[in-house]
């Protein structure tokens, strides 16, 4: 198989464990950096780069992380397969920054304009 860039989205998490989650999670944010595979992580998943196969080994050792230990462990995953593109981590971003440029800002609307606009959506009172 020939190299398939591709870009995830991931979160891994353990459910049953209490509320805080940050401990678990960084367990796995830890395997997914040594990984040497492109990465940043937000609030809420961790995006990685690379051909398909290495990325989905990272995923499942991330995964495995916690599982390993027995706990319960849910896994949400996006992926965008785009061959010929690489640094699309970045590149993505990019791209949508130069057409946000290209194009005038919208003036926001007030918050009572949103709501009257709203409920004339559904039938209320404009």
């Amino acid at each position: 198989m020939t190299d398939m860039n591709t870009l995830i989205a991931l979160a891994i998490a353990p459910v049953g464990v209490g509320e805080e989650l940050s401990k678990y999670v960084a367990e796995v944010v830890k395997v997914i950096r040594e990984s040497g595979l492109p990465n940043k992580t937000n609030s809420m998943f961790t995006e990685i780069e690379g051909d398909w196969d290495d990325v989905m080994a990272v995923v499942k050792r991330a995964t495995f992380v916690l599982a390993e230990k027995g706990i319960r462990t849910e896994v949400v995953l996006k992926a965008d397969i785009r061959p010929g593109f690489l640094g699309m981590m970045d590149g993505k971003i990019d791209r949508l920054n130069d057409a946000l440029d290209d194009k005038p800002a919208a003036k926001p609307s007030s918050v009572t304009e949103r709501i009257r606009n709203t409920a004339g959506r559904f039938g209320g009172k404009k």
